[in-house]
């Protein structure tokens, strides 16, 4: 039997998610919720989730963290995935969202408004389990509609303060077909993705130590893929840039800060990788 810990915040995508695997046999589900404690009244969530759980019968796990109503999206989301992957490791579960193909659209309208490389458009391709991707929120809508499914709505998700929000209606006022090809030109940059990624493998190989020679005479988009894929992509774009020419100009015996914990050990012709203590 397949265990699933379900992340379930009380919105009408997660109920519907829930509902929906509730109906297909051989599954071991595990409920979760995160409360980031952004809004006074977030505990009601909580125990309207909880209330879910038991009505399916399904194990209960929350957490609240007091994250307060000034806490970004991108803290909130971090948070609440290592709460859930937390939960997936004690109970040797993989993890199902309710991501839809609206959110989909969003996050890469997030991305090309943030001025993101090509990777932007690959979205929500991970080893998080989202079978709700082809299904648009309208679809949901309707299916919570017709079974006569109750959800809570998050009052956050109107508040202009978040950039998403503030998309949320452009991405709406797509037509379907636009959506479709917009979902398209993802999984193709998803499998471009995929061949890149297995292409920098080959070239960096194992580690840990990588030429300095290689990353000064690539031409630089090329040793920034590279760079990005030595150090896990813990760093940003620009974190990835001076770490390159920190590779390019450092002395022999040297030692650059990159950020995230991360340090650039250097000898004459190599470098390697390290976690600040």
């Amino acid at each position: 039997m397949t265990k699933y810990v379900v992340a379930v915040s009380g919105g009408v995508d997660s109920v519907v998610l829930l509902d929906m695997l509730s109906r297909v046999p051989g599954h071991d589900i595990i409920v979760a919720h995160f409360d980031h404690g952004i809004r006074d009244d977030s505990s009601d969530d909580a125990r309207f989730v909880e209330g879910l759980a038991r009505h399916y019968g399904y194990t209960f796990e929350t957490k609240r963290e007091e994250l307060g109503s000034k806490a970004s999206e991108d803290l909130a989301r971090r948070r609440r995935y290592a709460f859930l992957r937390k939960i997936a490791d004690a109970y040797g579960a993989r993890i199902v969202t309710a991501h839809h193909a609206d959110d989909v659209l969003e996050t890469i309208a997030i991305n090309l408004h943030r001025g993101t490389g090509w990777r932007g458009l690959a979205v929500l391709d991970s080893e998080i389990v989202r079978p709700l991707l082809q299904t648009t929120k309208a679809e949901l809508l309707h299916y919570a509609n017709t079974r006569n499914l109750s959800w809570y709505q998050d009052s956050t998700n109107s508040s202009d303060a978040y950039l998403r929000n503030r998309l949320r209606g452009l991405v709406a006022g797509l037509d379907p077909q636009q959506k479709t090809e917009l979902l398209q030109h993802r999984q193709k940059q998803i499998d471009h993705k995929r061949q890149i990624d297995q292409e920098v493998s080959d070239l960096i190989g194992p580690g840990p130590d990588y030429s300095r020679y290689f990353f000064t005479h690539i031409p630089k988009s090329v040793a920034v893929e590279c760079l990005r894929a030595v150090t896990a992509a813990q760093l940003t774009r620009p974190q990835l840039e001076r770490a390159l020419l920190a590779i390019k100009t450092a002395s022999p015996k040297s030692t650059y800060h990159a950020g995230s914990g991360l340090s650039l050990d250097f000898t004459t012709r190599n470098f390697s990788l390290s976690l600040l203590k």
